[in-house]
């Protein structure tokens, strides 16, 4: 799919502009692509990206350090935990170190629902399947260039 086929050419200002709006369009798409695979276990990406965060800290993580570390920096952390304590995939409990602040863990049903997924990591890593090695390689040095500042 051609950007061009999504958004009149004329409304582009100049080749910048083309990139930055292609760079958006692709992002939402992903994100579309995303939300379709996971909402078959009822999840979410932003709730997805909390397990796998929890996942591979292998200890107790503050709403604040998950959510330094989350994709989405802009996503409500607490409000996202508070629906997977619902959904029994995390525990929540009092810092020992500092009463301010909560740890979060993940559960056992947590990490066996990562496990489940894993199985659809295949149709995930789809979603870019079309990209050779070699545009993989490019594609993350262009984006990791874009983002220096």
């Amino acid at each position: 799919m051609e950007i061009e086929k999504e958004v009149p050419k004329n409304y582009f200002r100049n080749d910048r502009h083309k990139g930055l709006v292609n760079i958006i369009f692709s992002s939402n798409w992903i994100m579309l692509q995303m939300k379709q695979i996971l909402e078959e276990d009822d999840l979410t990406p932003q709730q997805y990206n909390i397990l796998r965060i929890l996942q591979s800290h292998h200890k107790p993580l503050s709403t604040l350090k998950i959510r330094e570390l989350m994709l989405d920096k802009m996503s409500d952390t607490s409000r996202i935990v508070e629906r997977l304590i619902k959904k029994e995939l995390v525990n929540k409990q009092s810092c020992s170190s500092d009463k301010r602040l909560v740890d979060i863990t993940i559960t056992e049903k947590g990490l066996a629902l990562l496990q489940h997924l894993e199985k659809k990591y295949e149709v995930i890593d789809g979603i870019i399947n079309n990209l050779s090695a070699v545009e993989l390689n490019s594609l993350n040095m262009l984006l990791d260039t874009m983002r220096k500042r």
